[in-house]
């Protein structure tokens, strides 16, 4: 065995739960696959069955991917929440097409979804921001989020100040903090088989339906 190569094939053992043979030219949105795939997720108990990994492009190119949570869907739309000024916020201002990554290894099930991002109005997102626990509405003013933090003694103090400054009132959501929607026009679906034989298909919108081709594993 060559050094750093496992000798287990992680595949061999896996207890697959997914379905076979999925009918992928029967979907009308799938969309509305990747909803049912969270509500199984949940279901199943799986933790966090929201997150998903965003990945975005730099001014230089250069890819960035990170973990983030689905916290809304309409239509072709994917919704997450985060700080205009964090590195993600750049990015997307730059080139605002981005994907996403949805990944239930447990269920054999993945979901990819791309297309372009724009931001939520700010009725939107102060409506998300107030249901969010009081801790992480300080956090939100408290952090400037992907700068540099001399120490984790700075930010404590920070969300102590904020804490002091909104006592006894609710805390508005600061204008740096919002939303974001990806409107897909691009989906792919991918569903675990034995032999690693998997079942895989690309959707398109052509702006009024979703057109689907299956695609090699």
């Amino acid at each position: 065995m060559k050094p750093g190569v496992l000798a287990l094939d992680p595949w061999a053992s896996w207890s697959y739960t997914a379905p076979t043979n999925m009918d992928f030219e029967a979907v009308t949105d799938p969309l509305l696959v990747v909803d049912e795939w969270r509500a199984q997720a949940e279901r199943t108990g799986l933790a966090l069955p929201e997150a998903m990994v965003l990945a975005t492009v730099d001014e230089q190119g250069a890819p960035h991917a990170r973990v983030v949570l689905l916290k809304g869907r309409r239509g072709r739309g994917v919704q997450f929440f985060t700080n205009y000024d964090s590195d993600k916020g750049q990015q997307l201002r730059h080139q605002p097409r981005a994907e996403v990554c949805i990944h239930y290894p447990a269920l054999a099930l993945q979901a990819r979804v791309s297309g372009l991002v724009q931001t939520l109005t700010g009725r939107e997102s102060d409506a998300y921001f107030a249901t969010r626990p009081r801790e992480s509405q300080l956090g939100a003013w408290a952090s400037a989020q992907s700068r540099e933090l001399a120490s984790r003694a700075e930010l404590d103090e920070a969300v102590r100040a904020l804490s002091a400054k909104f006592a006894g009132q609710p805390v508005p959501r600061p204008a740096h903090w919002g939303g974001y929607e990806l409107v897909a026009d691009t989906v792919e679906l991918w569903v675990g088989q034995k032999g690693r034989l998997h079942d895989r298909a690309r959707y398109r919108f052509d702006g009024e339906d979703w057109q689907c081709a299956r695609l090699y594993p």
